[in-house]
């Protein structure tokens, strides 16, 4: 008996899923499906968006965002990050369609995330020229750092640091902080 052929699956057929408490996304038509995240996942996301906002807003970077989220870069992609910076220009569009050239991409790993975020969503993001992708992985207390470029990740261990374009200073984030225990 033969097996049934992989649905490649699109972005119009991701937003048509039930709303049941998973994240659904699509990468070159696979489908990945997300559980709710840990609350380790959530504290990390908390505090990364509190800290990147200040920085964010005091340079004039853009707007950072949280998913859910409906990023797409064609028919066959759809990805919600956990964090992310768009531009001010993009922002004020108000339309999901119009955001593509987001500054910053951050995912916090779960233990169901670590291969789709470190191998199928990073080399989407290298391939639509994200300047900078972090995944950060609370259980070890690092973070990868990636660009268009890195065929290997940057690890951070101590200071978390990034440099946009248009920013009169680095942000600069303890991992120390960022992972203190409550």
């Amino acid at each position: 008996m033969g097996m049934a052929a992989p649905v490649y699956w699109t972005a119009e057929m991701v937003r048509a899923l039930p709303e049941d408490g998973n994240c659904y996304e699509t990468v070159h038509g696979e489908l990945l499906v997300t559980p709710a995240p840990r609350p380790l996942h959530q504290l990390v996301v908390n505090r990364l968006e509190v800290a990147l906002t200040h920085y964010v807003e005091r340079h004039g970077l853009g707007q950072v965002l949280r998913s859910p989220a409906d990023i797409s870069w064609g028919p066959d992609s759809l990805v919600q990050p956990d964090l992310f910076v768009v531009p001010l220009e993009e922002m004020r569009t108000l339309d999901w369609a119009k955001i593509k050239n987001l500054v910053l991409v951050v995912e916090v790993l779960s233990p169901s995330t670590s291969r789709q975020d470190r191998f199928t969503k990073r080399r989407l993001y290298q391939t639509v020229g994200i300047p900078a992708y972090w995944v950060v992985d609370a259980d070890a207390h690092s973070v990868e750092v990636w660009t268009p470029s890195f065929e290997f990740p940057h690890v951070e261990h101590g200071n978390l640091v990034w440099l946009p374009t248009g920013a009169g200073e680095p942000f600069v984030l303890s991992l120390a902080e960022l992972f203190r225990p409550i």
